[in-house]
């Protein structure tokens, strides 16, 4: 591989969220600030949502990482699961013994007296769960009597959802509208622009080991922003293309030439971008012949011919 080629102690974009990479760019410092703000107040559901591809996962890590240590975690990777598996997930994830032999009344009641015996020794409990859009709708619904769970003066348990943008279509619907009244905390995580992609690069590239000079410019940057719509997953695959591209071709400043073999070679993003050059394309011939209309009008009009040539058969 290109890691000797470049200087590099392992490999710099991986698809794998490894939070050892993570850097604190302004959407998932405000994310993360919301979450920590979110999780103070002790009570609802607090909802991450951001398109595929966005950082949510290793977001999740983060925060996993980072919460202080009064707080107990329940981590749900997969909540694609009926109620029944969605309880027993819980109960296993809070130390609930022989949860899978249980009756779900017996589970259930098994779940709050392990929630109240935390809480009394105080600790707050959050319930994370990601690809939270994958939920079936009798299993969001079991999520919301979860939170019902709950003392005099505090909810016993939080629930912490990292989705795609199908979630909130999906809790638009009328019978969702309980579960959408306890969102208390939202955050909508957004796409890198041209700088941020820029820093985002040259991150990955520095914590991997890179000490050279920069080996994407900044109007690489932006061309591969532009391809990406700023997708940090999409910008990690074209990265690693290029870098890969120019291993074999034994140089080492990547160029627009890397881009355009990684982008056709890249699925996601090559219709895209072609779609892109399309447009360009037909609006450049839009705009000639928009000038060429006018002057076979004007030309008429005057009863001149303007140049004095023929195109296309028709004289300008």
């Amino acid at each position: 591989m290109y890691l000797y080629h470049f200087g590099l102690t392992e490999l710099p974009f991986t698809l794998t969220p490894n939070t050892n990479f993570f850097l604190p760019l302004e959407p998932h410092n405000e994310a993360l600030a919301v979450l920590m703000t979110a999780l103070k107040t002790g009570e609802g559901f607090i909802k991450v949502v951001g398109e595929v591809g966005t950082g949510k996962t290793l977001l999740c890590r983060k925060l996993l990482n980072e919460i202080p240590e009064h707080f107990v975690t329940a981590y749900i990777p997969n909540p694609y699961l009926s109620p029944d598996e969605l309880r027993r997930a819980v109960a296993l994830e809070l130390g609930v013994k022989q949860a899978q032999r249980m009756s779900v009344q017996l589970l259930t009641q098994r779940i709050q007296n392990r929630l109240l015996e935390l809480h009394t020794k105080g600790h707050s409990v959050v319930l994370i769960l990601d690809e939270a859009q994958a939920l079936p709708a009798e299993s969001l619904e079991a999520l919301r009597l979860f939170t019902n769970l709950e003392t005099e003066t505090r909810k016993l348990l939080q629930v912490v959802l990292f989705a795609q943008p199908e979630l909130d279509q999906r809790l638009a619907q009328t019978e969702f509208r309980q579960l959408r009244q306890r969102i208390t905390f939202s955050y909508q995580l957004r796409a890198m622009n041209a700088q941020e992609v820029q820093q985002y690069i040259q991150h990955r590239l520095q914590v991997a080991g890179y000490k050279g000079a920069a080996l994407f410019s900044a109007n690489l940057c932006k061309k591969m922003t532009k391809a990406t719509n700023g997708t940090p997953r999409l910008v990690n695959v074209l990265c690693h293309k290029m870098l890969m591209l120019s291993y074999g071709q034994g140089h080492y400043q990547m160029t627009k030439k890397e881009l355009t073999a990684a982008i056709k070679d890249t699925e996601a993003v090559s219709a895209n971008s072609l779609g892109y050059l399309s447009n360009n394309y037909l609006l450049a011939a839009l705009g000639l012949l928009l000038i060429i209309s006018s002057y076979v009008v004007l030309s008429s009009f005057l009863n001149i011919n303007l140049f004095g040539v023929n195109f296309l058969g028709i004289n300008l």
